[in-house]
């Protein structure tokens, strides 16, 4: 689906539902004229300047006016780079759909999802791992992985490669000032300080690629598994930990027949538990596909809870699984502990008087805490692959410094140690002055590869630049 960045666009940007406050937001060119083809106020808006009008919204249907504010900001100081309008109403759904579609006959298009950072990220107004990161608050699934994600969003994998950049442009500078000066006898950086710089831009390197490589793991919840013989507890044990009646729970053996799935939050972490069907040998079609599932779960589980019942002796295939060391952990658990005592060295619980649960709850904390999967911007794995070929540049450079090679082949490694983020060999990064007039013909397709457009666009001050991404004919 290819858009057309000149669309003005429109979707709800509050939290949908009932409640106090719904905002609707509006970003192109005729924003403000779509919002007032709706919006009417005593004061007459300006498109020039920034400013919150009171007013309200007549909606087709509905014979009374609603209140609202409409907050409007002219371009290019907004997060699109272009103007933005807000209405604030009433949040109650049926009329804010209403408004939207009304909006959309003004004039306006709904927006694609991310469709606003999107445009803010080609105008210049952030990098990319700064609008991943906004994706990463979106969808912080715990405090963690909210920290992680407004840790990018305030600079904290772009700043130090931007740092790192600026360095390297400087020591390029004084190479190629030096090739300029050749015949003059004028040296800008003796050999000396050449390999103290390369050397500290390798160990920043380094630093990078360690923060890249603790966020290199994906970021889905940690799985636990409750598993077991039949009857064992492990649906009660689900339910008391869920605090709920997910799971059906029956003194009939067999009662679970698929597996059930449950966010459980433990504070800081959360972790998904899964109540598995009790191991049986199967007698029917559909026992014999909830033991497949169950077994397919166990197999994915980081770690699986053995669930004891304390009044059975425990079996040879159930010793076998505490004693080994199978690709996921297990940890032994005994149920049913208010009939009878737990069996020595395993943790006692009881689903009908709570005993053993907090214990339990704290230790699969602890657990998660330790097997944490820090939260993955999307990023992480394009720039480790940048990271890695900025130092064999580096790596090169240094080399030729060293053995006193040709100015001009480092100046080449240097350069392809800061040639920007998101070209490779077959595509260049070209920048031209932005012209308005030119804008219109600008479009962008929508599941085009990240690494395209990595840093699409680079605003330097007043002198606005944007890059085109072409291909080397």
């Amino acid at each position: 689906m290819t858009l057309n960045l000149e669309d003005t666009i429109v979707a709800l940007s509050s939290a949908p539902g009932a409640g106090g406050r719904a905002v609707v937001r509006l970003s192109g060119s005729a924003a403000l004229r779509c919002a007032l083809r709706l919006f009417s106020s005593s004061e007459s808006p300006s498109p020039c300047k920034r400013h919150v009008y009171a007013g309200s919204i007549g909606l087709a249907g509905i014979h009374a006016a609603l209140p609202a504010d409409l907050h409007f900001w002219p371009a290019p100081h907004t997060y699109t780079g272009q103007d933005l309008v807000e209405l604030h109403m009433l949040s109650s759904p049926p009329l804010v759909d209403l408004l939207i579609a009304q909006l959309m006959a003004a004039g306006s298009r709904a927006a694609q999802p991310g469709e606003f950072t999107m445009r803010a990220f080609l105008a210049g107004k952030m990098d990319l791992t700064r609008a991943e990161a906004i994706l990463g608050v979106i969808e912080a699934a715990d405090r963690h992985e909210l920290r992680q994600a407004l840790a990018q969003l305030a600079g904290g994998l772009s700043r130090p490669l931007q740092g790192l950049r600026e360095d390297l442009l400087d020591l390029l500078a004084d190479v190629e000032a030096g090739l300029d000066f050749a015949e003059e006898d004028i040296h800008f950086a003796d050999q000396e300080q050449m390999l103290h710089r390369l050397a500290k831009a390798l160990a920043q390197l380094t630093l990078v690629q360690k923060q890249l490589d603790q966020r290199a793991v994906n970021s889905t919840r940690l799985r636990v598994v409750f598993a077991g013989q039949p009857n064992a507890g492990k649906s009660s044990l689900f339910n008391a930990l869920a605090a709920g009646s997910r799971a059906l729970v029956s003194p009939i053996p067999g009662t679970t027949r698929d597996y059930l799935s449950e966010r459980l939050d433990l504070g800081d972490i959360q972790l998904e538990i899964i109540d598995t069907a009790g191991w049986q040998p199967p007698h029917d079609a559909i026992a014999t596909q909830a033991q497949a599932l169950g077994s397919q779960q166990f197999a994915q589980a980081d770690l699986v809870v053995l669930c004891l019942d304390s009044g059975l002796p425990i079996s040879a295939h159930e010793r076998a699984l505490l004693a080994a060391a199978p690709p996921q952990e297990v940890v032994g658990v005994a149920t049913k502990c208010d009939l009878q005592p737990a069996p020595s060295g395993l943790m006692a619980t009881s689903a009908m008087t709570q005993f053993g649960l907090r214990e339990l709850r704290s230790f699969l904390a602890d657990w998660a805490r330790a097997h944490r999967r820090p939260a993955l911007a999307p990023s992480s794995s394009r720039c480790r692959e940048h990271v890695r070929t900025c130092m064999e540049h580096l790596r090169s450079a240094h080399g030729l410094v060293l053995d006193e090679d040709s100015p001009e082949l480092l100046a080449l490694e240097l350069r392809g140690a800061i040639r920007d983020p998101g070209t490779d060999g077959r595509r260049r990064l070209y920048r031209r002055p932005a012209r308005p007039h030119l804008q219109p013909v600008l479009h962008w397709q929508v599941k085009a590869s990240a690494h395209c457009v990595d840093h699409a666009a680079d605003y330097g001050g007043a002198n606005r630049q944007v890059a085109l991404l072409l291909p080397i004919e």
